[in-house]
């Protein structure tokens, strides 16, 4: 019992709290315990509703909360109830761990976060007060593979954390190994080191899948079906639904056991380090954050996010990345006293989870050790493995307004049980079991159960289409989405170029003048520049062949030198030397200059600072075999490098040099070195820090990379523009060479102008501001009029040449396929791109959010992007409303891969993690492929859901009219219809192919749309119409006389018999016009098997009614219509026939006249407030109607007039909107 300070604290003490605040995975928390009156009541409702509550409880878990208990503080709660930002709820249970008093001993694991001065608490506020507690108790919840423990001086749950958070280098660096206590106790708190997909058995997946609303709704229309004396029918959907539920387990099975196999490890044991250097060998499930490892030689599959402490490894992260080259990890390197680790920003000195080690080095063949950063779900692969378990919900409107349709059929189900109820009550006096029947039977006619299932067809269909072109895809649902987008972003490298490059020339530096180029660096002279050449790698020799960075390997093959790594002959290096690098050619094995008694000329690496994303840049520190000193070598981006270059050094022209060949479209990287003092040891290098090893370097030169375009691109980026897609560059190269690749793969007309957008910070007083200058070097002198305008080479004209002619315009040609013609069309108007780097969008996030959504909208190039910006900017377009694609290699990419709404990754590997899509063919054709599919299979989903809604209301109408008479259909009737025809028909509607070309528009994404709801509800008084007008004709038959069923059973009549005739030709008709082809899908013939099927329905249908053959119509219940005059069927068949081209009309002619669509446009315009377009429609309008971009211009976020800068250049052109 607590006394009354005791209640008073908890009363301090809240129920709820947000957790993962400002982040993707933010969670509203609020505590609940149980409620003895709820209980009460719970078990009540259970005994009145026959157990159906614990049914919803499984649909709706949540409802325990608000049925069972009630809220109360969180740290007396048994159960929380959590709701993620898209509103989504789910119910965790709250449990216990007992730990032993060492607790204490591993508390900084866990709460971190709360020990930083910034988390400092105030202990004379009421609300800090410890919960006293008499037992060493952890109270946690585990919530998607994430644990979220109680922090007793916080008073609320937090994320469970690790040594990823908040830890400092330095406290790695010194990481004392843990001891079996503290590893059994943190094992305790953390759980088994494992990312394992659970592989359900068959008798769960069928009890989940059982428990499915579908089956269940399909179980209740069984039972009501059987109860009135359907049993042939009802026992033929229990048999498809038995098929249905065995298809449905073996593919779910076979999926997980797929997912399964992709994340498994196979590696069992690994040595830890328990001080002292002694090793254990312990199975890799208890890793916990802390330990120290020794990372196996070769052929282990991490199984931990560990960072390398000494040595290197090489690894393979193809299983994360997509891309399989060998990737080297090094020793961290401690550069600020108060620097925090980060998984992002040291990756290079980090292993992660899922990545193959190929090789450990490290000096005399020692172990390579490592810590231990994360386990389990928490590391690397583990979280992209939960985000293919848990996906966000992708909030596409096509599946909204299905469940809102479906909510429409269950009103209309309503008027329909009400008006069998008027029937049968008032007019037929019938039983009450029959009202009941006849009422109940209603839902499962207005309501199909089928509907769900018809609309994945298309998907289905797709998703096998792309496997065979090699696309591989883990998100399903994701295809449809595919076919809705209209702006798609590449990275550059890899992806719109080629992987590997040619090192075209090399530009020396001496005395800080730039000499001549040089083709082949093997002819250099033998000084800093080539053995800078030869060494700024990180190069390795696996299997016999060089290793690593496509651009290293060109670069060092160039100098013709030959690699060896540590062998018999490197006691010369006192056995430090990692690798070693020397010249081949006979000649050069014997140098003019003095080497002392040296016979060979040798390089050796003693140390490697990585390339860095954050630093653009790479360092080696070497030995050259016979000096007496070492030296630095740097490489990396000109801008960057230049930077920490003695300033005397650096060339006044290489500004202007670099300019000249990125315009071209090279990629350009320059190369500094320095010599070290001759007193700088091996161990002080092994020390050194990375800012006093790229200090005071020497400018040496540039080197000249050209990165060849794959021949895809420029159809693809031509094919996607043409369809009104909008094309995007997102790279981490230099805006002037990605312009450069952007004109020749056609993001960029030749004629357009390209305004780049440079912004800098506030500093000394003087506001952030941006410049916007034109790119020069973008125009041509002279213009080649009779060259081919798609030609690549095809100058454009520039102004200048424009104001020499007069201002001439020319014409392009536009050849028109289905007329066959050829016509002159003016040239549009030149339009505007904009490039910014990553630097400059940081700025306009920062000082200049209204301008950076509108350089969202202009945008074509974005360079120098790390990977977190570039899903920053994907995430942007999506914030203003455009539907995102991206297409990378992998490597970089993976966060923007996964942020867009369709994320293809260019890879060898048959499925990976590293987006939804893969593709095993390495260049952008899967882009229009996909695109097409994915519209495909959207107007499938739509045709097929629009079928289904007429095949419910066809058959509501036939059973309303057959109630009004006391009939209903037969047994054999329901059978033809449900299974014959229309299962027939929604299996095969979604065969039909995706065309071969992208339009320039898009298909509908909403059910309702007001075109498909004048579609839906045209066609149901078309059918309606002609059903009653097959009924009248038949009343009106002077032989007809109305009939009474002589029992229950009773089906046979003349109105059953007519309406089940008429109806069936409906389901056909419909399906064949709501079967539409160009321009998203192939025609209806090229899907011979639904044709053939439709045909063949025809054929059946007609057979049955006018060839009476007494078999079928014993079979079907029906009358004999031989009986009287052919007359009667003749006039019935003209009816379907008048049918046929009603329905025709009205999907071909009505709903897709633009008169009709302006009407409709109108009319909502009175009836309903008008409904915004989308943020970049709206900036899109803004400036078109101003001259921004300002270009010449400098902008100033200081409101002040007197900081109000601008600064007009020559030569501004016209500006237009880049659509």
């Amino acid at each position: 019992m607590l006394n009354g300070a005791g209640q008073a604290t908890l009363q301090l003490l809240p129920d709820n709290t947000v957790l993962n605040e400002g982040t993707e995975e933010e969670l509203k928390c609020y505590g609940y315990r149980e409620s003895g009156c709820k209980r009460c009541l719970f078990y009540f409702l259970v005994v009145i509703t026959l157990g159906l509550v614990f049914l919803l409880l499984y649909w709706k878990p949540e409802l325990e909360c608000y049925l069972k208990k009630s809220r109360c503080v969180l740290y007396r709660a048994d159960t929380v109830l959590l709701m993620d930002r898209y509103e989504q709820k789910y119910v965790c249970t709250i449990k216990s761990l007992n730990i032993a008093d060492e607790l204490s001993e591993f508390n900084d694991a866990y709460n971190r976060e709360e020990s930083g001065p910034e988390n400092s608490l105030d202990h004379s506020d009421m609300a800090t007060l410890t919960v006293k507690q008499f037992e060493p108790v952890v109270l946690y919840f585990d919530f998607q593979h994430v644990r979220y423990i109680w922090s007793s001086r916080s008073k609320t749950y937090s994320k469970l954390l690790d040594l990823s958070s908040n830890t400092l280098m330095t406290s790695l660096e010194n990481h004392k190994a843990l001891t079996r206590l503290q590893q059994a106790h943190r094992r305790m708190l953390y759980g088994n080191n494992s990312v394992e997909v659970e592989v359900k058995s068959y008798w769960k997946l069928l009890i989940e899948e059982v428990l499915n609303p579908f089956y269940i709704f399909q179980l209740f229309s069984i039972v009501l079906w059987t109860t009135d004396q359907y049993y042939v029918y009802a026992l033929c959907i229990l048999v498809i639904s038995l098929i249905s539920i065995i298809i449905s387990l073996y593919q779910t099975k076979r999926q997980m056991v797929t997912l399964h196999n992709m994340v498994k490890t196979d590696a069992t044991t690994i040595s830890v380090d328990r001080g002292d250097s002694c090793y254990e060998t312990i199975p890799v499930t208890d890793l916990v954050p802390g330990d120290i490892i020794a990372v196996p030689s070769q052929g282990c599959t991490m199984t931990c996010d560990a960072v390398v402490l000494q040595g290197s490894v090489i690894v393979n992260e193809s299983m994360l990345t997509g891309e399989s080259l060998p990737v080297t990890k090094t020793a961290i390197a401690v550069h600020d006293q108060q620097e925090v680790y980060s998984p992002t920003e040291h990756k290079r000195n980090t292993v992660f989870a899922g990545t193959k080690v190929l090789q450990t080095r490290f000096y005399g063949g020692r172990k390579v050790p490592a810590v231990v950063i994360r386990t389990g779900f928490n590391t690397a692969k583990g979280e992209l493995v939960r985000a293919i378990l848990f996906p966000k919900p992708l909030g596409f409107k096509f599946y909204r307004d299905a469940m809102r349709f479906i909510m429409f059929l269950a009103v209309v189900a309503c008027f329909g049980m009400a008006y069998s109820v008027y029937t049968h009550v008032v007019l037929l006096h019938a039983s009450a079991r029959r009202i009941v029947l006849r009422v109940l039977d209603v839902v499962t006619i207005i309501v199909p159960p089928a509907l769900p299932a018809a609309m994945t067809v298309g998907t289905v269909y797709a998703q096998n289409r792309l496997k065979k072109k090699q696309i591989f895809c883990i998100s399903p649902p994701r295809i449809n989405f595919c076919g809705r987008l209209n702006l798609f972003c590449f990275d550059k490298t890899g992806t719109l170029t080629e992987d590997g490059m040619d090192l075209g020339k090399v530009l020396p530096v001496v005395d800080s003048r730039f000499l001549h180029s040089v083709s082949d660096p093997s002819l250099l002279d033998r000084n800093n520049l080539l053995i800078g050449l030869a060494t700024c790698h990180s190069l390795t020799i696996i299997d016999g062949e060089i290793s690593g960075d496509p651009m290293d390997i060109v670069m060092f093959k160039s100098t013709k030198w030959m690699l060896e790594e540590p062998g018999s002959d490197t006691s010369k290096f006192d056995n430090i030397m990692p690798t070693i690098v020397k010249p081949v050619t006979r000649e050069t094995f014997m140098p003019e200059e003095d080497l002392g008694e040296a016979t060979n000329f040798e390089v050796g690496i003693v140390h490697q600072f990585p390339f860095s994303n954050k630093l653009k840049r790479m360092s080696v520190i070497t030995r050259t075999f016979g000096k007496s000193n070492m030296d630095v070598f740097c490489k990396g981006a000109p801008e960057v490098v230049m930077k920490i270059c003695d300033n005397k050094t650096v060339p006044d022209d290489t500004d202007e040099i670099m300019m000249q060949y990125a315009i071209q479209g090279f990629r350009v990287m320059a190369l500094a070195g320095k010599p070290l003092d001759p007193k700088v040891t091996w161990h002080q290098v092994q020390r050194m820090s990375r800012d006093d090893a790229e200090s005071g370097l020497t400018f040496l030169g540039l080197l000249i990379f050209q990165n060849k375009l794959k021949p895809q691109s420029k159809p693809v980026i031509r094919t996607l523009r043409s369809a009104g897609i909008r094309t995007v560059m997102i790279t981490g190269d230099r805006s002037e060479t990605a312009v450069s690749v952007g004109r020749n793969c056609g993001m960029i007309d030749s004629r357009d102008h390209v305004v780049v957008v440079k912004a800098s910070k506030s500093e000394e007083g003087r506001p952030a501001s941006i410049c916007w200058e034109a790119l020069e070097g973008a125009h041509t002198e002279s213009p080649d009029l009779s060259s081919d305008p798609d030609s690549e080479d095809t100058p454009f004209l520039s102004s200048s040449y424009q104001q020499q002619h007069g201002g001439v315009q020319f014409s392009n040609y536009k050849y028109s396929a289905a007329k066959k013609v050829t016509t002159r069309v003016p040239m549009e108007e030149p339009k505007t791109h904009l490039a910014i780097d990553g630097y400059s969008l940081s700025v306009l996030e920062e000082h200049f959010p209204e301008t950076l959504r509108k350089v969202c909208v202009r945008g074509t190039i974005f360079s120098r992007m790390s990977p977190d910006q570039k899903c920053l900017l994907i995430q942007k377009f999506q914030e203003l409303g455009y539907s995102v694609g991206m297409c990378g290699d992998g490597a970089n990419d993976c966060e923007a891969l996964k942020a867009a709404h369709a994320g293809i990754s260019l890879s060898e590997a048959e499925a990976s993690v590293a987006a939804p899509f893969t593709s095993a063919i390495n260049n952008i054709e899967c882009v229009t492929t996909l695109m097409r599919e994915g519209r495909a299979a959207l107007v499938t989903s739509f045709g097929c859901f629009k079928y289904m809604a007429l095949y419910s209301f066809i058959q509501f109408i036939s059973v309303m009219i057959l109630y009004t008479y006391e009939f209903s259909l037969s047994d054999w009737q329901f059978l033809y219809i449900d299974l014959a025809i229309t299962t027939t028909i929604a299996i095969l509607m979604g065969y039909t192919e995706a065309y071969e070309r992208l339009v320039s528009h898009r298909p509908e994404g909403s059910l309702l749309k007001p075109t498909n709801i004048l579609s839906i509800l045209l066609q149901v008084s078309c059918a309606a119409l002609f059903q009653a007008a097959a009924l009248f004709y038949l009343i009106e038959q002077p032989w007809y006389v109305e009939q009474k069923p002589r029992n229950d059973a009773d089906t046979q009549s003349w109105v059953s018999t007519v309406v089940f005739i008429v109806s069936s030709y409906q389901y056909i008709v419909v399906a064949f016009c709501f079967s539409k082809g160009p321009p998203f899908r192939k025609r209806i013939y090229t899907n011979v098997p639904y044709l053939s099927s439709l045909i063949f329905l025809t054929i059946l249908s007609t057979c049955i009614f006018m060839i009476p053959i007494e078999f079928l119509l014993k079979i079907f219940k029906m009358e004999d219509l031989g009986e009287h005059n052919l007359q009667f069927r003749l006039v019935l068949l003209a009816i379907v026939g008048g049918h046929f081209l009603a329905s025709y009309i009205i999907e071909y002619f009505v709903t897709e006249n633009l008169c009709v669509k302006s009407c409709i446009k109108s009319c909502l315009k009175c009836v309903q407030p008008k409904k915004l377009p989308a943020q970049y429609k709206l900036l899109e309008k803004e400036m078109e109607g101003s001259d921004w971009p300002p270009t010449g211009e400098e902008t100033t976020n200081d409101r002040s007039p007197s900081f109000d800068l601008t600064l007009q250049q020559d030569g501004n052109f016209p500006l237009s909107i880049n659509r």
